[in-house]
């Protein structure tokens, strides 16, 4: 059996020599380890002149939702959704290893030792970058998440079909 080995600085180059002009990025975790690998790909997409769009959607939109924000629903069990499921980037759990908040600290620590940006600065460098942040209408009237509850700088309200739009002219499409 073998298995295919991928050179970094070749694959650099033959992404350089085809440059995909579109990425787009569906979040659709709000795991903190997730979001940042997104966030990433994103700002190295953009880095490199490509045109990217980030769909946030399901737990994904607690990455771009105000910290503390609450929920603007009239119904008691997705207000139960909003109390359970509070957004902000800096709360953001770890996929594996969370253990009540600890592991996420430690990760933080980390980080912080070797000047790893957060997700807020990957955030904002992204939206620097002028990525795209599409917020998905239909998780958002699910959860009771109003626009008021998110974070400035997301630049559209939109279903699937906008994705859709957007993906079919991608290059490259992520489901993360």
């Amino acid at each position: 059996m073998s298995t295919t080995q991928v050179e970094p600085a070749a694959a650099l180059a033959e992404l350089e020599r085809t440059k995909p002009d579109k990425v787009t990025i569906v979040l659709l975790s709000g795991d903190m380890d997730r979001a940042m690998a997104a966030f990433i790909i994103a700002t190295g997409a953009a880095a490199m002149g490509m045109e990217v769009t980030m769909f946030f959607t399901f737990w994904g939109l607690n990455v771009i939702r105000k910290e503390g924000a609450s929920t603007t629903a009239r119904d008691w069990l997705r207000r139960m959704f909003g109390w359970l499921n509070k957004g902000g980037a800096h709360r953001l759990p770890l996929s594996r290893f969370h253990f009540w908040g600890l592991g996420t600290k430690m990760m933080h620590k980390v980080m912080r030792d070797h000047r790893m940006p957060g997700i807020p600065e990957l955030m904002q460098t992204a939206q620097d970058l002028g990525v795209r942040f599409i917020a998905c209408t239909t998780t958002m009237g699910l959860m009771g998440i109003s626009k008021e509850t998110l974070i400035d700088g997301v630049d559209q309200l939109a279903g699937v079909t906008t994705y859709l739009a957007e993906a079919k002219q991608g290059s490259v499409n992520l489901f993360i």
